[in-house]
């Protein structure tokens, strides 16, 4: 066996554990088998959210004939919907998923999505999250212009590629993510599958270009005008993946279409060029050619991002999604930065922020290269748990500030018998990410509307936060009591799954705690969660009734309105606050 395929193998095992602990403890009314699929698409969400290649994802099983789906994300503002479906396996080490199955899963999602239109929903119980899914997705099919299906499996497929296809003028492409891919995605070094874009055969065009003089820099840079067309077909395709390095950006072009530029677009887009300040972008390189009439043009280009100008970018595609702009005559200077792979972590965040230095939030980064992080994975490498049980044995909990640092770390380890220690002292079920984190704070603050956004925007707006607010540098009792909300957050997990709402778990855990974190004024001994790692007994039952409460709340929202999105308004969580829950007096002693 080769090096390359022993590592893959390593991965397929490290995949399977990390799947079977997940959905360990947490049976639902399926069978066990099916509730691990649910764990491995949960996974598998996380793994290409922290790449860059989905924004988000919502875990939602349903199956019937000739139908299946594993889960969705809808883009309302993007007009794209991605759709999730998951082959799993269960084997530890990796098998062959064949052509023929790979096609009858796309044809499932295909399927699927063709009842959607028809009012599926109407045939589905009102009070279940796949009706939820259903009613959402019919109630903006007539906004949808691309969607795009994902085939995930922990096998090896001989299909690689799936041409587009356009349906009724929506554009549906076809996305495979096997072991392979999977593994080099994780383990690359990078948090994403780089953007490589060939303008001559993608978009029959080169960009003409003026490039900086020769220098001692450690980077190239170019100024180049491109075509807005051609951008707005590079947003279409590659969407929030362009904008991965710079959270104002990301942020940016989730909001609304600045007015400026949309007028600019519809009445006068000839003065576009004139009036807009442009793109700034970087790259890791570049492919220039001569052109006929004297000069170069760029003709091939790989890891695009877009520090600067990520409204811009998406006010274009918006006016020609729903304004139907004509854009043909709109051009858009833009400034490329050639970085090389191995300093690009290091110069485009810097970049990045001295562009965006006329905006207030300046050090936001996407990337999980911010001080506050870096000390935390310092802190989670050096303070042991207490011991607890009566046993003399410490663990730690592993702060994954980069997706695969624990793999990583435990492949590192010499010997067998090393990694099963490593194992020991540090147990998969104390690993946590930074979305974690996120997640831990905005509910211990009282933000479960802005956490049922979702993993990524949850963390975006947790990243806004870190440079709006001027936290004092992570100690060992910070730590001691993120680790308290930790303890709570999992717990809290368990607790729920087991009173079988049926849906909606993530939804009640963060209003449940929320609301407990509320209704006590943050009176909760944090200190003695973490010495004790574990929750007291009245306190499991404070979240237990809690929990029921909070479930009657968010599953009857106001006005029939769809119960995913109605936990995302402020609104929910006025209305939680009102609910009158009684605090044991055995919690408050």
């Amino acid at each position: 066996m080769s090096n390359d395929d022993l590592e893959l193998s390593r991965f397929a095992e490290n995949l399977h554990q990390e799947v079977i602990i997940s959905a360990e403890g947490n049976q639902t009314e399926e069978d066990g088998g099916a509730f691990r699929e649910e764990a491995f698409t949960r996974l598998m969400i996380e793994y290409l959210t922290e790449a860059g290649e989905l924004e988000d994802g919502h875990v939602c099983y349903h199956s019937a004939r000739g139908i299946k789906i594993n889960g969705y994300n809808l883009q309302e503002e993007e007009g794209r919907l991605d759709l999730f479906i998951s082959i799993y396996t269960q084997n530890s080490s990796p098998t062959t998923v064949r052509k023929d199955v790979v096609e009858s899963a796309f044809k499932q999602l295909i399927n699927f999505l063709s009842k959607v239109y028809k009012g599926y929903h109407q045939s589905i119980e009102e009070a279940s999250p796949t009706f939820d899914m259903a009613q959402l997705i019919y109630s903006q099919k007539d906004q949808l212009s691309r969607v795009r299906l994902f085939l995930f499996t922990d096998g090896l497929t001989t299909v690689q590629m799936k041409p587009e296809q356009v349906i009724s003028n929506i554009i549906y492409s076809f996305n495979i993510w096997d072991l392979r891919r999977t593994y080099r995605c994780v383990t690359s070094g990078q948090k994403r599958e780089a953007i490589e874009i060939n303008f001559q055969t993608q978009y029959d065009s080169v960009i003409p270009c003026l490039a900086m003089p020769e220098s001692q820099a450690d980077y190239s840079a170019y100024v180049a005008i491109i075509p807005g067309e051609i951008l707005c077909k590079i947003y279409a395709e590659y969407s929030s993946r362009l904008l991965e390095r710079n959270v104002r950006s990301f942020l940016q072009a989730k909001g609304n279409v600045n007015k400026g530029i949309r007028q600019t677009i519809l009445k006068e887009p000839y003065r576009f060029l004139a009036y807009n300040n442009g793109i700034s972008a970087t790259a890791e390189a570049v492919k220039l050619v001569d052109l006929p009439n004297g000069g170069q043009g760029i003709a091939e280009i790989r890891d695009l991002q877009i520090v600067n100008g990520g409204q811009t970018t998406a006010s274009l595609y918006q006016a020609v999604r729903k304004d139907k702009a004509d854009i043909s005559g709109i051009y858009v200077q833009t400034k490329l930065t050639v970085v090389d792979r191995d300093r690009i972590d290091e110069i485009v965040p810097l970049i990045s922020r001295y562009a965006n230095n006329q905006n207030k939030v300046s050090e936001a980064d996407f990337s999980a290269n911010d001080p506050f992080h870096i000390r935390v994975e310092e802190l989670s490498r050096t303070i042991w748990a207490p011991a607890v049980d009566g046993t003399q044995r410490q663990t730690r909990w592993f702060y994954e500030r980069a997706r695969g640092q624990y793999a990583d770390a435990k492949n590192r380890e010499s010997t067998p018998a090393k990694q099963k220690t490593f194992t020991i002292t540090h147990p998969t079920v104390q690993k946590f990410t930074k979305t974690d984190l996120a997640k831990f704070e905005h509910t211990w603050d009282q933000l479960p509307h802005i956490v049922s956004l979702g993993a990524q925007k949850n963390f975006a707006k947790f990243t806004l936060g870190l440079a709006e607010i001027s936290r004092p540098e992570p100690d060992e009792t910070y730590f001691a009591h993120l680790i308290g909300k930790a303890i709570l957050f999992k717990s809290a997990e368990k607790i729920i799954q087991n009173e079988k709402f049926g849906g909606y778990r993530a939804n009640i855990v963060t209003y449940t705690l929320a609301y407990l974190s509320y209704s006590t004024q943050k009176d909760i001994n944090l200190d003695r969660i973490w010495k004790q790692q574990s929750l007291t007994s009245s306190l499991q039952q404070a979240i237990q009734g809690i929990s029921r409460e909070i479930h009657q709340v968010i599953t009857n929202p106001p006005d029939g309105r769809n119960v995913t999105e109605w936990c995302k308004k402020e609104s929910c969580w006025k209305a939680i606050q009102n609910i009158p829950v009684e605090i044991s007096s055995n919690l408050n002693s």
